[in-house]
């Protein structure tokens, strides 16, 4: 593709853009609030894959791996 050709799809692309910023910002702006609600589980998801999830991990505990406690 040469320049001409690119600087054309990008300018169709600009004006495509904004004719259905105008018809459909409503329906949009409306939807807005439920889609940040939908986002919650994902962020939930991707925020807990960092440090290992619900994993609790716990000290050793002498007893439990076999060893003998003397105190």
């Amino acid at each position: 593709m040469d320049r001409r050709f690119k600087i054309t799809l990008a300018i169709f692309a600009v004006i495509a853009l904004v004719l259905l910023w105008g018809e459909h910002k409503v329906h949009l702006l409306g939807a807005l609030p439920w889609l940040i609600l939908l986002a919650c589980p994902l962020i939930h998801i991707f925020m807990h894959g960092g440090h290992g999830g619900h994993k609790h991990h716990q000290a050793e505990q002498p007893g439990k791996s076999g060893e003998q406690c003397d105190d």
